[in-house]
């Protein structure tokens, strides 16, 4: 395979924008370690949400999670750098390479600057942190590691992944909470434009350690289930919360020219338009006024040209607290106001818990894998469905069927307002993006 130049700017012709496509899927997840693995269980609709065993949780309001039992670092981390790392590192790095396997992309086959790394972050690497803060606190400033200055830092799982992998292009981290996933995303469409043909996107969470959990216990927002199927059912008449959990999604981006030239082995889909807005309502949760995510949807559709009733799926948010779902229902049944037929409206979070913003990179993955294979995913862990819902035009999908799926629409929304949707769309084969 041989190198490509570096990138100064965009090739594609002079007013033509490149596309962003994803060729590279690789995820860990309480849904599975693996693409296939989690598609499986998606499929399944099987809730992978179980007992918090790692210490004693009943004192932080929560009782269960979705945990990645099966992830073991060493397969995918060399020890020297598990000892100056967190989990959540560890987790991306692992997902990151199972992307660029996926795609066949190799960033050694290619000038280091024409691949870029953009991961989303959220509470950084807390566990690490606590060992460390938990050393200082017991034992004296020798019981710190030097490592703790890179361990914790929003930043590390780009940075580390960047080292990894010899990558010299723009590299950058999204922290807008549980929108980072497809903040990332939209970042790295950005990134290609602007000249940069490959980027390492999405991103993972291990928010499970005791400190995580006492400062996300501060919103009052645990669902105080003590089972898989009693906590955590969004869109429900009786939704009373979430449960955490950790994991995500890295994705492979390319420019869709340069994906092609290079024989990328498939194209997932692309990343068609995207928006992001923020309501400034509050620094510790997501807003109940529905008007500012209604018009990310609306601004996410215009600009990826596609009306209300082109869109084939919904993949939503869904907070599992009831006045947020309140709200993102008055959201989506305001945005899809026009639209002929009610929109088919699904939730896989339902099925491993929130992850931050791994949940979103994980439904961005999700949603592609609905597009190559034509499925219609099930809201996870949906009971006793509220009918204001479907009063408003939303078609709460209680089980996974086959459909034709060629325009996906992702939501997503973070803590301390922020509001983002993405358009992920069929793509044309590769062959026919002539230049």
């Amino acid at each position: 395979m041989s190198a490509q130049g570096p990138a100064r700017g965009p090739v594609q012709g002079v007013g033509r924008r490149p596309a962003a496509v994803v060729t590279g899927l690789g995820v860990v997840a309480p849904s599975g370690v693996g693409l296939e693995e989690h598609w499986a269980t998606v499929r399944d609709n099987a809730v992978k949400v179980s007992a918090i065993t790692s210490f004693d949780a009943s004192g932080y309001g929560v009782h269960v999670a979705g945990q990645v039992p099966g992830f073991v670092p060493t397969d995918f981390v060399d020890e020297r750098l598990l000892v100056q790392t967190d989990r959540w590192t560890w987790m991306s790095l692992a997902a990151t390479a199972m992307a660029l396997d996926d795609a066949e992309y190799d960033p050694a086959d290619h000038d280091p600057y024409g691949t870029s790394v953009a991961l989303a972050a959220g509470s950084g690497g807390n566990a690490f942190g606590q060992k460390e803060m938990t050393g200082l606190y017991g034992r004296g400033p020798k019981a710190v590691t030097a490592y703790q200055s890179i361990a914790w830092f929003y930043a590390a799982s780009t940075g580390q992944a960047s080292i990894k992998h010899g990558t010299k292009g723009p590299a950058s981290v999204l922290v807008t909470e549980g929108a980072g996933g497809l903040d990332s995303l939209g970042h790295a469409r950005r990134v290609i434009r602007r000249g940069t043909p490959t980027v390492l996107a999405g991103g993972t969470e291990a928010g499970l350690s005791p400190y995580a959990l006492a400062c996300q216990s501060v919103g009052g927002s645990f669902s105080p289930g003590s089972d898989a199927r009693s906590a955590y059912r969004p869109f429900s008449a009786t939704a009373d919360g979430y449960v955490p959990g950790e994991g995500g999604a890295v994705l492979v981006v390319e420019d869709a020219d340069a994906a092609r030239r290079r024989g990328a082995p498939q194209v997932y889909g692309e990343i068609a338009g995207y928006a992001a807005t923020h309501d400034a309502s509050s620094t510790t949760a997501p807003s109940e006024d529905p008007a500012q995510y209604a018009r990310a949807v609306r601004l996410a559709l215009a600009d990826a040209g596609v009306g209300v009733d082109d869109v084939d799926l919904v993949i939503a948010d869904a907070a599992g607290v009831a006045s947020l779902d309140e709200a993102e229902s008055r959201a989506l049944g305001d945005a899809f106001a026009a639209r002929v037929t009610d929109v088919p409206v699904a939730a896989p979070a339902g099925l491993v818990g929130r992850l931050s913003v791994g949940g979103s990179a994980l439904a961005a993955a999700t949603a592609l894998l609905c597009l190559r294979d034509g499925v219609v995913p099930a809201v996870g862990n949906l009971q006793d469905p509220d009918p204001v819902h479907a009063a408003r035009g939303l078609e709460l999908v209680a089980h996974p069927r086959r459909a034709d799926v060629d325009v996906v629409l992702v939501c997503a929304r973070g803590l301390g307002g922020f509001n983002s949707a993405m358009v992920l769309r069929r793509h044309a084969p590769l062959e026919e993006d002539d230049s």
